[in-house]
């Protein structure tokens, strides 16, 4: 990307170097679930209490991630298990705030959360397996919009065939939601092919909730398709930024929404919106610090 500013590609404003437009594959879902909760969370920028499911979901990550420090084979059950208790230790010193979400049963909350750990052995072999990558940022500019988010494994076969995973600490969707967890994986490969000139050979999601792995290969007209999808989408944003007409979209996931409170679909009234909501719709966010790129959402954890 050039460090030369740049205009948005619908309302012609002007970033900095240091400020671009910016989508993540969480606010992409967010407003295709409801414009209103991309309102909350993007321009009005309210808080979301943490969730203990949410912050299992953390915790499991981060010991899935520092299990491939150690040589292969020292990848084993007890030593990912070993890895709980510090991972726990090191995400509340860093977000003091988790340590509120626990429940009174604290040890039997972190024995959950080894469970869903060892489910994992269950569905793949760590032993056999040598990330490319942990945890990768990857940016993509798709005309003036920073396509951005976080991918928790990258795995990459000697003859440079890719493989793009995401873990989740929910159960896989049935047949009827598949489509959305599948948009964020392909939002990845997008960003891949991209950046790397190759269409992934497989995307895969590992859903330890139930045990189950869920698999795609991609081709290129998916991710083409998946391109012109985001740039329409942008163009709602951006609208809806313009006009400042957030419409709420009501469904049975209202139920887990943090903002029924204000929403109009429930009774209530949304905050006004602060002076400078156009900007704050179209997420100018800082070139080097990436923030929420693409966290889970919890729904989804």
């Amino acid at each position: 990307m050039s460090d030369r500013g740049r205009r948005g590609p619908v309302s012609g404003r002007f970033y900095s170097s240091t400020m671009v437009a910016a989508l993540s594959p969480s606010r992409a879902a967010d407003f295709m679930q409801c414009p209103l909760l991309y309102r909350f969370r993007v321009v009005d920028r309210l808080p979301e209490p943490p969730s203990p499911a949410a912050a299992r979901g953390t915790l499991v990550h981060a010991v899935l991630e520092r299990l491939f420090d150690v040589p292969a084979p020292q990848r084993t059950l007890e030593h990912a298990r070993s890895l709980v208790g510090g991972q726990w230790e090191a995400l509340v010193g860093a977000e003091p705030e988790l340590a509120s979400v626990l429940p009174a049963e604290l040890e039997d909350w972190i024995e959950d959360a080894g469970r869903l750990v060892e489910r994992w052995f269950a569905l793949e072999d760590p032993t056999r397996l040598e990330p490319a990558e942990r945890e990768l940022y990857v940016e993509h500019d798709l005309g003036g919009l920073l396509l951005r988010g976080y991918i928790d494994r990258l795995d990459v076969a000697p003859n440079g065939m890719i493989r793009v995973v995401d873990y989740k600490t929910g159960r896989a969707p049935s047949e009827l939601f598949e489509g959305k967890a599948l948009f964020q994986m392909k939002f990845y490969a997008l960003a891949i092919w991209r950046i790397r000139g190759v269409v992934p050979a497989m995307l895969q999601l590992v859903y330890l909730g139930n045990s189950e792995l869920l698999r795609y290969v991609p081709e290129e007209s998916d991710l083409l398709a998946t391109e012109r999808k985001l740039k329409a989408l942008w163009e709602a944003i951006a609208r809806a930024a313009e006009t400042g007409d957030w419409r709420p979209r009501r469904s049975r996931l209202c139920s887990w929404c943090s903002h029924q409170a204000l929403c109009p679909e429930w009774g209530g009234t949304p905050p006004p919106l602060p002076t400078d909501a156009a900007d704050r719709a179209l997420h100018p966010v800082s070139r080097h610090a990436p923030d929420d790129a693409d966290r889970d959402d919890p729904l989804e954890q």
